[in-house]
């Protein structure tokens, strides 16, 4: 198998956030208006650690998810995991260097964070006209972070820690992304004043993303055309006044000739025209109904387009109804829809977890375990599912048969929070109470609520008959959270 080179693995220098999410600013056509941001140092350096730089990007990723942005649904990030892989195994990197994530925001954007955390924002999904051109900018992206286009170190690293410098690098991404400069400034508050050096995107690394970006698309099996298609429809959204200039047009300018540069890359690779990958279409249909304003109308819409014939996929948009008529509290009709593209289709896992879903609103729990049962079977330890049958088992007040699920998630996704969320709550129904506390103290410490870890652990400090070994490690624990806490309010 052939992998893209790069010129240092992920592991070693900061894995810098991408202009995507730093330079989405007002004026970001001209240099002159930009922010300074940090200087990171040479990209030669080696000041972070992979294991410093690991730890970076957990920080960043924990005060990203306290802007509450980020969109909490496993089959989403399931896809799109799966999506990233596709294209980060044929990287030096690999599939495990990259962690995948949706922000809802219907912007059309994408960024990368330090230790290859990739943010893609929910319009980018529902803006594409392919699966190929979605991955077209997720390969763009993590060209950029491959090829350390901004992968620079910290330059006074020994004067700032790791939760010091996630706050700066997360207050300037979503600052950037939800408000500009003025944003950025709220976000950091006294560390604005350490904003230093601007970073640059030169034309150059633009190309090599291209470049590189095109190449993953054709190792993984999607078009290489898709990025030129994206590029030229995007362009000329810029040129339409009446339109607003989609985000990662901000940060990513468009030319005449890098489009064409792209095109005739592509060309020389070779026609291909891979088929839409069907969870592709059922993540589009998902996000759609997740974000209808009233479930009554987007049945009858839905309805209306099933009966005309509208529709880019008739499955997806069934698929889409189930999850509208289960929103509109008619979940028998629901599932009736879900159980026969279910029957048609049983390795889909969107299928499988619609079904069981309402099958359990339904009231037949028995049906709804048994569905995940055949699902499981296909899809062993798969995080969707197993957040499904913990919360199903709860609900069929079955909450021993829940402490083994609760294990599987905790030694499986230590850094999850809902993996986290949903083991409270099944130690707490099975009177665990001290096991309880910990992983809800964890939650909220990996939700980038470091306050809510402390309450947590001080409540559990609190337990009648604990013993001196449990009450140490809760000290352990407190002491680190209450230190988190600390960073978090000096950067304020």
């Amino acid at each position: 198998m052939a992998v893209i080179p790069s010129r240092k693995t992920l592991g070693g220098a900061f894995t810098a956030l991408t202009v995507s999410a730093l330079l989405v600013l007002p004026g970001a056509g001209n240099a002159d208006a930009l922010p300074t941001l940090p200087d990171f140092g040479d990209v030669s350096g080696n000041v972070l650690t992979p294991a410093a730089e690991r730890r970076l990007g957990q920080a960043f990723m924990r005060s990203v998810r306290a802007s509450e942005k980020v969109l909490d649904d496993p089959l989403l990030d399931d896809y799109l995991t799966d999506l990233g892989k596709r294209l980060t195994r044929h990287t030096d990197a690999g599939v495990d260097g990259f962690h995948f994530f949706f922000l809802q925001d219907p912007s059309v954007n994408a960024f990368a964070g330090p230790g290859g955390y990739i943010g893609v924002h929910t319009g980018l999904v529902t803006t594409s006209e392919s699966e190929s051109e979605l991955a077209a900018v997720l390969a763009h992206e993590i060209a950029h972070v491959t090829q350390l286009h901004l992968a620079r170190t910290w330059q006074a690293a020994s004067d700032m820690s790791i939760p010091q410098a996630a706050v700066l690098i997360a207050a300037a991404a979503l600052g950037a992304t939800v408000g500009g400069e003025a944003a950025i400034a709220a976000a950091l508050g006294g560390q604005a004043a350490i904003l230093q050096r601007q970073i640059d995107f030169t034309r150059a690394n633009e190309q090599e993303a291209d470049r590189v970006g095109i190449d993953l698309l054709t190792q993984a099996g999607f078009d290489p055309r898709a990025m030129a298609s994206f590029f030229t429809r995007m362009g000329r959204a810029n040129r339409d006044q009446s339109i607003q200039v989609p985000e990662f047009l901000r940060t990513h300018p468009i030319t005449t000739s890098r489009v064409a540069e792209a095109m005739d890359r592509a060309a020389s690779i070779g026609y291909r025209q891979p088929s839409d990958d069907l969870r592709y279409q059922l993540v589009r249909a998902r996000l759609n109904v997740l974000q209808a304003i009233d479930p009554a109308t987007e049945v009858s819409d839905l309805q209306r387009a099933l009966d005309d014939g509208r529709f880019r996929n008739r499955d997806a948009t069934r698929y889409a109804l189930a999850l509208a008529l289960g929103a509109d509290q008619r979940p028998v009709q629901g599932l009736a829809i879900a159980a026969e593209l279910l029957k048609a289709r049983p390795g889909i896992i969107e299928y499988a977890a619609a079904a069981a879903d309402l099958a359990a609103r339904s009231g037949d729990y028995a049906r709804a375990l048994s569905i995940l049962d055949q699902a499981e079977r296909q899809h062993p330890n798969n995080l969707p599912l197993l957040l499904l049958r913990g919360r199903l088992l709860l609900e069929a007040k079955r909450p021993k048969d829940a402490l083994t699920v609760a294990k599987q998630l905790t030694d499986g996704w230590p850094s999850d929070p809902r993996a986290q969320s949903l083991a409270a709550r099944i130690y707490g129904v099975n009177g665990q109470t001290l096991t309880a506390y910990e992983h809800l103290a964890q939650e909220k410490f990996l939700q980038g609520n470091a306050q809510g870890a402390v309450r947590q652990i001080e409540i559990a400090l609190r337990l009648p008959d604990l013993d001196f070994f449990n009450a140490s490690r809760l000290e352990s624990q407190l002491e680190r959270y209450r230190a988190e806490l600390a960073v978090i309010r000096d950067s304020q």
